[in-house]
């Protein structure tokens, strides 16, 4: 694909974007739709001005990248620990009972057991970037319930990455070696990242602190570089642009980078949530649309009241672990990459990859509504509900 045909298409991904977030505003909707709905209509699929979505796909991984990035420049390795040692068991049990749920639902609609288990496992997590993007600023970073939901979410992570890895691989005979080695090349990437940063980073931050856009470029590069890195080891960008900003956070100018760098993150997370509507096929998915409409109905009932249960035993308040349910109530972006690297490597059939995708759009889009309505966020047409 040609340079101009890129920028023709940004130029219609983002003046669309900006006539229909303004038509959800006065209609009172969450501005996210519009991004996913865009997506839908001018999309392959759709009008098909924007000709093939693959591409707009891998751009936009770059907002969950920074996203992540944010995310650890605001945890300090200490509090970081802390919180894992927390939500560990939460976290790994309320996995098991997702895909145990999903995996039924799916066997019982009448798909192989095989096909049924790659469900399960793919259902079990929750989106970081929704959960991340609908929680205002304030509350992740300073308040009980933002730093729960990065623990999870992270924790989570760490699992998507293991089953993905498991599905390339050569089946469960290797499953405790993949597992063993992701754990030392996490180590081995931390290591480096913080030795790095303290002995050399840092001194340059110092030294040419006064220069704003020194800094900014830096970090970027920081950012990309750690990211870059963790994918060559075998981990995950997302994995390791959260090491780079935590590797940050032990500096007083982590708070600076993490404010210079949102609105690029906000540039790329339009392009993710406009490749997810891209790629909705009805055509195509309406092979699965009762049991994806019925997948996704049970996942949005029981995610939350399971992870209220669990955060309750985690002697968390009945208000916060409520809240947690309904923001954490969703399938994972991590959901998707597993449907199309299980179809791949001929793991899953054409059928349950589809469910999948399905799924998880339809409680994105819900999910989103839900949180929107009830509880405060950054995108909210409500005065009394919006807070950065």
């Amino acid at each position: 694909m040609g340079f101009d045909n890129i920028i023709a298409e940004l130029v219609l991904i983002y003046a669309g974007a900006a006539i229909l977030s303004t038509i959800f505003l006065f209609l009172k909707q969450p501005i996210i739709i519009a991004y996913i709905f865009l997506g839908m209509l001018i999309g392959p699929d759709g009008f098909g001005l924007v000709s093939s979505a693959e591409h707009i796909e891998k751009i936009s991984h770059v907002g969950i990248i920074l996203l992540l990035f944010l995310i650890g420049l605001n945890l300090h390795p200490e509090k970081l620990f802390t919180l894992f040692k927390k939500t560990a068991l939460s976290t790994i049990v309320t996995c098991v009972l997702f895909a145990l749920i999903s995996g039924v639902v799916t066997y019982l609609f009448g798909f192989s057991l095989i096909d049924s288990i790659t469900v399960g496992l793919a259902l079990m997590f929750s989106s970081t970037v929704i959960g991340l993007k609908l929680i205002p600023t304030t509350d992740l970073h300073n308040m009980p319930i933002g730093e729960m939901m990065i623990s999870v979410l992270l924790f989570q992570d760490i699992i998507a990455v293991l089953i993905i890895l498991f599905l390339k691989g050569d089946g469960a005979s290797n499953l405790y070696v993949l597992f063993l080695f992701l754990l030392i090349k996490g180590a081995l990437l931390a290591l480096i990242s913080f030795a790095a940063m303290k002995y050399f980073i840092l001194r340059l931050f110092e030294k040419f602190d006064v220069i704003q856009e020194y800094i900014f470029i830096v970090a970027l590069g920081w950012c990309l570089l750690i990211a870059g890195l963790a994918d060559f080891l075998g981990l995950s960008y997302e994995i390791g642009a959260f090491i780079a900003g935590v590797a940050i956070a032990i500096s007083p100018i982590s708070l600076i980078i993490s404010e210079k760098l949102k609105v690029l993150r906000e540039f790329f997370l339009i392009l993710f949530f406009f490749a997810i509507g891209a790629q909705f096929d009805l055509l195509v998915l309406q092979k699965v649309l009762v049991p994806s409409i019925s997948l996704a109905g049970i996942l949005l009932i029981f995610k939350p009241l399971i992870f209220r249960s669990a955060f309750l035993f985690s002697k968390e308040s009945n208000e916060i672990s409520t809240e947690l349910g309904f923001r954490l109530g969703q399938a994972s972006e991590f959901s998707l990459i597993v449907a199309y690297i299980a179809l791949e490597n001929s793991r899953i059939s054409a059928r349950a990859s589809f469910l999948i995708q399905l799924t998880v759009i339809i409680t994105f889009i819900i999910s989103t509504y839900i949180v929107s309505s009830k509880y405060k966020t950054p995108i909210s047409v409500d005065k009394n509900r919006r807070k950065d």
